[in-house]
């Protein structure tokens, strides 16, 4: 046969996952003229049309649909025939994608990939570091940490150790504007707020002696970024007061250089989750590094500030 159809088909799988063909053929290491060209002459090869192509979107026909569903089972069962191969030998080698939020992945998980990596020499790491929810699938990650369960039934969750977001600011900003004592005492105070691709994250939940109070923080008096690195730089200036998962702020709170404020009002969360696809055939290198993780988070969360129960 002429054509390579095996890579034909993942670049067709892929351009469908992705709904864009010149991205799908710059993961495989094509051009988009290469792209275009190797799905056109698949299309001849089945003598059917695969794909609606306009300028703004890639939509596929019926035919399409019918060959991307047989097309994922037969891909499907060549990596798993490989990632068989690899359980059959025990080794830990090869490349681990991995997605976490920016400021936890800078500051906690990539000092703790680097303890792994030098157990494992032979593994690589890809890292996405993103405040947004990731799309496992679209951005071709094997594992992402998340500060809480995935609302998609159709991911795959692993406890890793407790979560709870704390409200703190610097001592230099409490000096100057004074420490709230109860939610009320807010609206005097300056907010940084972190914004994802779904919006600013500006409303607080409080729970104490289970009642419940809530505060929207007004956006237009607030320092907004969407990168949790610089709204941490913000905090330790003192511009105002931030919300942080307490494993994010732990280590600057052991420092004495942020306080956490309305500490009785914050209570203890689902948890911090690892988080697959499930039609990803976990192979040796991350399962490994899962069952590090695991252990890791377990040995770090004794050394959280005192988190409040339900």
């Amino acid at each position: 046969m002429a054509t390579d159809r095996l890579g034909d088909m993942r670049l067709f799988a892929l351009a469908a996952t992705l709904g864009n063909l010149s991205a799908a053929g710059r993961k495989l290491g094509m051009s988009p003229a290469a792209a275009s060209a190797r799905l056109g002459k698949l299309e001849a090869a089945l003598n059917a049309r695969l794909f609606v192509r306009t300028t703004r979107q890639l939509r596929l026909t019926d035919e399409g649909r019918l060959y991307l569903a047989h097309c994922q089972v037969a891909l499907q069962a060549i990596d798993d025939g490989e990632a068989a191969l690899q359980v059959g030998t025990g080794a830990i080698q090869g490349k681990i994608r991995v997605s976490s939020t920016t400021d936890f992945g800078l500051h906690i998980l990539s000092p703790w990939l680097d303890d792994f990596t030098a157990r494992h020499p032979d593994v690589r790491l890809s890292m996405t570091l993103t405040d947004s929810i990731t799309n496992l699938v679209h951005d071709d990650i094997d594992l992402a940490i998340r500060f809480s369960p995935p609302e998609e039934g159709t991911l795959v969750a692993r406890r890793l150790g407790p979560m709870c977001r704390v409200l703190c600011a610097s001592p230099d900003y409490l000096r100057r504007h004074g420490e709230p004592l109860t939610p009320d005492a807010l609206n005097d105070h300056q907010f940084i707020v972190l914004v994802t691709s779904t919006g600013p994250l500006n409303e607080l939940h409080f729970r104490k002696d289970g009642a419940h109070s809530r505060f929207t923080v007004p956006m237009a008096q607030a320092w907004e970024t969407n990168d949790g690195m610089l709204a941490r730089r913000w905090a330790l200036e003192g511009r105002g007061i931030v919300r942080k998962p307490m494993w994010d702020a732990a280590a600057e709170v052991r420092a004495g250089r942020l306080r956490i404020v309305l500490q009785d009002y914050a209570w203890e969360e689902a948890g911090v989750y690892a988080v697959w696809h499930p039609t990803r055939y976990m192979v040796p290198r991350v399962r490994a590094l899962l069952d590090f993780l695991i252990e890791r988070f377990a040995r770090e969360a004794e050394n959280l500030p005192t988190i409040p129960r339900l």
